[in-house]
């Protein structure tokens, strides 16, 4: 019996290049989709739910911004998250960003 050590070598885990070990799949994205509701102060928001349209501004795009910071450790720009207005989007950047 063999056991393939590869992916364990190369530091990478089950939820991807750049997660946090033991991150399930799509963590960043609940995670993001919970910072919309909060920022937004709207409920109905899923990981396609654009930012803008949701009635999100510049000013508050940078209060997103800042809880990417403290929450993931990833400082990610204006720009970025003009880029990908998504939750699910703006969680590929932050895993990128790792």
């Amino acid at each position: 019996m063999s056991v393939d050590t590869t992916a364990a070598a190369a530091g990478s885990s089950p939820a991807g290049p750049g997660a946090p070990a033991g991150s399930p799949p799509g963590a960043d994205t609940e995670s993001v989709v919970a910072m919309f509701r909060r920022v937004l102060e709207v409920e109905d928001v899923s990981a396609d739910s654009d930012f803008f349209l949701l009635g999100g501004d510049s000013l508050v795009a940078t209060r997103v911004l800042s809880a990417v910071a403290r929450s993931h450790g990833v400082e990610l720009t204006f720009e970025d998250f003009i880029g990908a207005p998504t939750p699910e989007r703006l969680a590929e950047k932050i895993a990128a960003a790792r």
